[in-house]
């Protein structure tokens, strides 16, 4: 798909903005211009490194909401491809230099997260590693339908988002709220869901997280 770069004075690109751009007042790039974003913690999560060491990635990968590529770049390592995608320009950048820096083949694309069949691309295990928490009501019913447009029949998406509890991270999604989401849009069946940690660059022990093992029937 063709990347379309944010014009002058217009720093979503010709999108609308999303909920949490709305609230936040700034683009997702605006996360990546001034060092690291809170959840780029300079590696992979190891809620995705312990998913990869059991096996739970195969065919191939795309990674919705990739940001600087830590978690596709773990996978792009144990051989796997891997589109990782992300709407913040400089996230993309980041990441295509990362992969060139540590002689990985991975790719990445800046792509809109509400419409992802403009891929033109079907994967056999999709990765969203916190980004369905962002998204408000509508919005992620939307993202949702459109991972499943880009899912192979009979593949897995994992989910990895915050959930409510002490010092939670922000967004939290509760266990219904989630499982209403995955369940209102067809073609997911929720395989598993278990209580994780998400690793940020302010929990010292991670914020609580749902780890969501979703597939498509």
């Amino acid at each position: 798909m063709a990347e379309r770069s944010a014009a002058p004075g217009d720093p979503y690109g010709g999108r609308p903005p999303t909920s949490h751009e709305r609230r936040s007042g700034q683009p997702w790039d605006a996360s990546y211009q001034d060092g690291p974003a809170p959840w780029d913690i300079g590696g992979p999560q190891p809620a995705v490194v312990r998913l990869a060491a059991r096996g739970g990635f195969a065919g191939s990968v795309l990674d919705a909401g990739c940001g600087s590529g830590e978690n596709a770049l773990h996978l792009a390592g144990l051989g796997l491809p891997v589109l990782g995608v992300d709407v913040a320009e400089t996230a993309v950048t980041l990441a295509r230099r990362k992969a060139e820096q540590r002689g990985l083949r991975a790719d990445f694309a800046v792509a809109d997260a509400l419409r992802l069949e403009q891929l033109e691309r079907r994967f056999d295990t999709v990765l969203d590693c916190g980004l369905l928490h962002s998204f408000d009501g509508e919005e992620r019913l939307t993202y949702l339908a459109g991972l499943a447009a880009v899912t192979e029949h009979g593949g897995t998406l994992y989910v990895l988002c915050f959930r409510p509890g002490p010092d939670a991270g922000p967004h939290p999604v509760t266990e219904e709220e989630l499982r209403a989401a995955l369940t209102a849009v067809p073609g997911w069946e929720v395989a598993a869901l278990e209580p994780e940690r998400s690793e940020t660059r302010f929990h010292d022990n991670g914020a609580p997280a749902w780890l969501a093992t979703v597939k498509r029937s």
